[in-house]
């Protein structure tokens, strides 16, 4: 049960949050905790936004506007437009390494406006917040998910709400309300299933791997679907890995194993296998990106 008991209560003016419509949240704040016993107590952000508007900031302001005693942390802005299936990987590839009870927002959402339904996924260690379009899926399943409930109370919106910036009127002042203590039960309805993301899956056999390109990181290196753990069956063999032009003998221990301008495969933080060309672009130098067919096999060139 999120609700907690009630304590003394920093004022905050209804007003500012829901400026057009402030019948929708007369004695809210009786339903919720003060600020010092707040259930979570960070909120993090990743979005396709980039930083050249102020969506991001706006975002925040709505937070910090409800529950000013938050910490909001930025996971990234830079998720290519629109790209729903980057962003679901970039946000599993995170959740991992925050506090228990973290609430993490994630607003990748071409269909903005449309029927999809907005959703908060309960899971073992935190809250996701963001559209019902696969951007959540990855991450649920490896936190754990739980339970899943639909935004739909008024009182947990920003108002009027627009066609074109749910991240400002939806799952922002959701994810604050959540954060200042609401009980997750009166957000709105509970919801069976989701939409899921089909994520590619590497294929191994007695002596390769074949993989694929997932996305490409802002240093141009090339972060595929083989994980560090179907390369260990391999363990104490000599490894070649090609993609498109590129064959490389072995595996790097470090980028600075090569020369600068060549090509190397290494494990990455993520425990997935990368292809990086040193002080410069693999992407660039390869002209390719997400789905280029990588494979791994015994043996050398």
């Amino acid at each position: 049960m999120l609700r907690q008991a009630p304590h003394e209560r920093i004022p905050i003016p209804i007003s500012f949050v829901f400026p057009a419509r402030p019948e929708l949240v007369e004695g809210l704040w009786d339903h919720f905790p003060a600020i010092g016993s707040m259930s979570y107590r960070v909120v993090s952000l990743l979005t396709d936004f980039g930083s050249d508007d102020p969506f991001v900031g706006i975002m925040k302001g709505v937070i910090l506007g409800i529950a000013p005693a938050v910490q909001v942390v930025d996971l990234t802005h830079a998720v290519p437009a629109q790209d729903i299936r980057t962003g679901a990987l970039l946000l599993r590839s995170a959740v991992g390494y925050f506090p228990e009870h973290t609430i993490h927002v994630a607003v990748v959402d071409p269909s903005v406006g449309s029927a999809r339904r907005a959703l908060v996924i309960e899971t073992a260690h935190g809250l996701l917040v963001g559209p019902d379009n696969g951007l959540l899926a990855p991450a649920a399943i490896l936190l754990g998910q739980e339970s899943v409930r639909a935004i739909e109370n008024p009182a947990f919106l920003r108002h009027p709400v627009s066609q074109t910036f749910h991240g400002r009127d939806v799952f922002a002042p959701a994810a604050a309300h959540l954060a200042r203590g609401a009980a997750l039960t009166e957000i709105g309805p509970v919801v069976e299933s989701i939409v899921d993301i089909d994520l590619p899956q590497a294929r191994a056999t007695a002596s390769s791997i074949d993989g694929e390109v997932l996305y490409v990181d802002r240093f141009g290196n090339l972060v595929t679907n083989i994980s560090a753990a179907m390369i260990d069956r391999f363990q104490g063999r000599i490894l070649s890995v090609s993609i498109a032009t590129m064959q490389i003998s072995g595996l790097a221990k470090s980028y600075a194993d090569v020369a600068p301008g060549m090509g190397l495969a290494i494990v990455g933080s993520s425990d997935l296998l990368e292809i990086a060309v040193r002080n410069g672009s693999a992407a660039r130098q390869l002209a390719v990106g997400a789905g280029a067919v990588v494979r791994v096999w015994v043996g050398g060139r």
